[in-house]
């Protein structure tokens, strides 16, 4: 009987045995890649700040770290993180651009109704610096403190540009008193 002829192998390339250093080297990248890409999701689509302060107590306490979400505009409602003369600040979003605000009677209406809030908070226009009714600019939000005893909000400087608002807030940590 004849032999049969065996077909040829296919010869598998030959492959270089990876180093430490190759290991070492792959490891780094994966590392940069992830430190830029958390670099990028924390400047440009969420924003890490601390409270200092009371404004929007109850919801949010003093030294509570706030996480606020940059890309979408907020809508009335909505706490917003804001700077205003360089000052770190939050805030209720009462109306948006376009809106007319009234405070009377210790009541906040918005182009002629009531607010819709968890709990109504008694607010007061003595002690404004803008005059009532007011008409809030385009591209701005009028912003009120949770505590609303505490005037220093838009009844003192006026509406916030969306300039100066640094995120809608999607997440607090409690750091006190839990």
């Amino acid at each position: 009987m004849p032999k049969e002829a065996k077909p040829e192998e296919k010869k598998r390339p030959v492959r270089k045995k990876k180093t430490s250093k190759d290991y070492a080297i792959e490891l780094l990248i994966k590392v940069a890649v992830t430190v830029v890409l958390v670099l990028i999701l924390c400047f440009c689509v969420i924003g890490i700040h601390i409270n200092h302060g009371n404004a929007s107590y109850p919801m949010i306490k003093d030294g509570d770290l706030v996480i606020t979400y940059r890309l979408q505009a907020p809508k009335a409602g909505d706490e917003i993180a804001y700077t205003k003369d360089g000052v770190f600040k939050l805030g209720r979003v009462v109306a948006v651009g376009g809106d007319e605000v009234e405070i009377n009677d210790s009541y906040v209406t918005v182009n002629g109704l009531g607010i819709a809030e968890d709990a109504v908070y008694p607010t007061s226009s003595a002690g404004a610096d803008i005059a009532f009714p007011y008409k809030v600019p385009d591209n701005s939000f009028f912003v009120l403190n949770d505590f609303r005893s505490d005037k220093n909000d838009s009844r003192s400087f006026g509406a916030v540009s969306d300039k100066e608002c640094e995120g809608t807030v999607f997440l607090i940590l409690r750091r006190r008193g839990i």
